[in-house]
């Protein structure tokens, strides 16, 4: 029996850990969270508004049994370690498993790492520290906000409209794309020209006409201009300066996932998920570690322990001159800076030398982050730039060109910031080029450009909503509720997505709003800071939110059910759409006098014999939605089965064979293909 139990969050998490301690130390999953607010109670809220908003916790359906079998493992542990995450909704969980495992405060320790590698987790078990109540409070009222807001306004919404549901940072975050959509719609396009003087070597903008600038309008302005102009273009000024491209800061969430979104094409929620991974622990052959630092966070930071050997590493691999300086940002507000930035736990695990081990989206996403962080240690790259002005009868036309006299950062970056030299002849000053090529060309202004996912996760950082750890999910919800589409890999509002909005907007205008919410997570952290009280905070809400909610029950108008053209065989009213719990549904508009509902039409794909009875096996779906696989003679016949039959028989017992992840097994035995 250990005399140590160490309980974190991840199975993957806690195998890793597992090889860091002794045989004294026994190390087990929570699975996440393992309790929520209940469902139960006034308005179903699982909070006591009464009683200054006591919460009512409850455990998460399907954790019955992990929370029995910790506590068995706590019983039979002298000292429990609570090893959840770093962050806010961490230090809720761990303040969630001691109540719920009823550990007493001499049986416990709360401990924390960054990162998961032998040193620093034997570091943490040697310093650990207590349970942050004022973190636990923080998230706590974030929970119960989550949950009025967001159960209050979908039952609202639900009734009115039928939109699915509404929160307090998603429908913030729908408003903009919303909004962008309404810029764009109401855009008028102004035309404009470009007159371009084409040089065998380079090519020329006019911008100024003597010392003005000059904007052409129309194709008329154009012309003028044209007919103005001479062959010849006189040197009037050349300017060469040396610029610093400056080299990057280390990755936060919200930058790693705009630069995955935007490099390798990946989504918010497989980036955040492929970070995981390799944050919890891969296996390298001779050791199973954590390869980068804890995702979640919106610090730029790095570590004494990571800088001076990486600053060494630098100067070996590449000379001293590439040796940089530590990138410090100005403090924004909302940034908790509780821990670093996102970086390899160790300078000498280079992506190349562990690739074998990395699946191909890990390897990506690793390679990104080394270099990002290795680039943020290095100097500056330098470039040449170099302008020229001429004048062709007081028209003036400018030309740039630009060379990479030193690298910098991106000896290591470049293959994710491209830099092309544009190089200039060498020319004097007052000297003549001659050319008759020149070109108008009409444009026109362009509207505002819809927001990819990265544009809005950097959006929605600026305005200070949301936190590193729920840009992800804000965006799966809008997808998933049919708010919004992807047209060209960018977010276009819905019609119930834009319905949606407006009926927010109509009646909580003043808290549907980039400011309030952004004052709220203000508040969220003045809590964590021990700065404001729980209850103060949550009852200024409600008084204001309550009343709102009540009138927009009574004066919301609501939405009349969509009518199919056809009518009623039982009573002649008209059939109008109605939704359900499982999707959409044609019946009698003068329900509940007539509850006649419309037989779907099923068309169903044959999949194979029924190996009970002349019918044939064909693709259903049960009451939830699952997809399953059953006889057509149903009720008569009850032969159904969970994966797709392929219509031959085990070999070994003679029952159907199924397939399932492009594997062919029995339905019954143990036999696989």
């Amino acid at each position: 029996m250990a005399k140590n139990l160490v309980i974190v969050e991840s199975p993957s998490k806690s195998k890793t850990i597992e090889k860091y301690l002794g045989k004294d130390y026994k190390v087990v999953s929570s699975k996440g969270h393992i309790r929520d607010l209940a469902t139960s109670g006034p308005l179903g809220l699982g909070v006591d508004i009464e009683h200054d908003f006591k919460p009512n916790y409850i455990p998460i359906k399907g954790k019955t049994n992990v929370i029995k079998s910790l506590k068995k493992d706590v019983k039979d542990s002298e000292m429990v370690y609570l090893a959840s995450d770093p962050d806010r909704e961490g230090e809720a969980i761990a303040w969630h498993l001691k109540d719920t495992l009823g550990i007493k405060d001499k049986n416990y320790k709360r401990v924390l790492f960054n990162e998961i590698t032998r040193d620093k987790v034997l570091n943490a078990i040697e310093n650990p520290t207590v349970i942050d109540d004022n973190l636990v409070r923080s998230q706590e009222t974030r929970r119960i906000l989550d949950r009025i807001i967001g159960f209050r306004l979908s039952k609202l919404l639900q009734s009115k409209i039928g939109a699915k549901s509404a929160g307090r940072v998603q429908s913030v975050a729908l408003k903009l794309i919303v909004d962008r959509e309404r810029e764009i719609e109401a855009f008028i396009p102004e035309e404009y020209w470009k007159i371009v003087a084409i040089f065998p070597e380079y090519e020329a903008e006019l911008f100024k006409y003597k010392k003005d600038d000059i904007e052409l309008h129309s194709e008329d302005e154009a012309n003028y201009v044209l007919d103005h102009l001479g062959e010849e273009y006189t040197v009037e000024s050349i300017e060469k300066k040396e610029k610093a491209r400056k080299s990057k800061i280390p990755f936060i969430t919200s930058t790693l996932q705009q630069e995955a979104s935007t490099k390798l094409g990946f989504p918010a929620r497989k980036t955040m998920s492929i970070a995981q991974k390799l944050y919890e622990g891969i296996d390298l052959g001779n050791e199973t570690v954590g390869l980068i630092t804890y995702m979640r966070t919106d610090s730029i930071r790095l570590s004494d322990d990571f800088v001076k050997p990486a600053m060494k590493y630098i100067e070996e691999q590449y000379g001293k001159k590439y040796v940089g300086y530590i990138k410090k940002a100005k403090k924004k507000d909302n940034v908790q800076d509780a821990h670093e930035a996102i970086r390899p736990t160790s300078v000498l695990r280079e992506p190349l030398k562990i690739k074998q081990y990395l699946s191909n989206d890990e390897f990506k996403l690793y390679s990104l982050i080394y270099k990002r962080t290795l680039a943020s240690l290095m100097s500056d790259a330098t470039v040449n730039q170099t302008t020229i002005i001429f004048d062709n009868n007081d028209y003036k036309f400018k030309t740039t060109g630009s060379i990479l006299i030193f690298d910098g950062y991106l000896k290591v970056y470049a293959d994710y910031e491209k830099s092309e030299d544009k190089i200039l002849p060498e020319i004097g000053d007052n000297e003549v080029a001659t050319t008759n090529n020149v070109e108008s060309t009409q444009h026109f202004t362009q509207p505002p450009a819809r927001y990819s996912e990265a544009k809005l996760i950097k959006e929605l950082e600026e305005l200070g909503i949301g936190r590193p750890s729920t840009y992800a999910t804000i965006i799966d919800t809008i997808k998933s509720r049919d708010y919004v589409t992807l047209e060209d890999k960018k977010f276009k509002p819905t019609s119930m997505g834009i319905e949606t909005t407006d009926k927010l907007q109509e009646f909580f205008s003043d808290l549907i709003n980039t400011e309030y919410t952004s004052s709220m997570e203000t508040e969220l952290d003045e809590i964590a800071d021990g700065k404001l009280k729980e209850v103060e905070v949550l009852n200024s809400f409600w008084k204001l939110f309550e009343p709102r909610v009540k009138d927009a029950f009574t004066d919301m108008e609501k939405k009349a059910p969509e009518q199919t053209g056809e009518t009623c065989p039982n009573c002649g009213n008209p059939l109008v759409v109605r939704k359900g719990k499982y999707g959409e549904f044609v019946a009698c508009s003068n329900y509940p006098e007539c509850k006649y509902v419309k037989k779907e039409e099923v068309h169903e794909e044959e999949i194979c014999d029924c190996p009970n009875c002349s019918g044939k096996i064909v693709e259903k779906k049960s009451r939830k939605g699952k997809i399953f696989y059953g006889c057509n003679k149903y009720p008569k016949c009850k032969t159904a089965y969970w994966d797709k039959p392929i219509g031959e028989a085990c070999p070994d017992c003679g029952k159907m064979l199924v397939e399932k992840n492009n594997t062919v097994k029995c339905s019954e035995c143990e036999y696989t293909k």
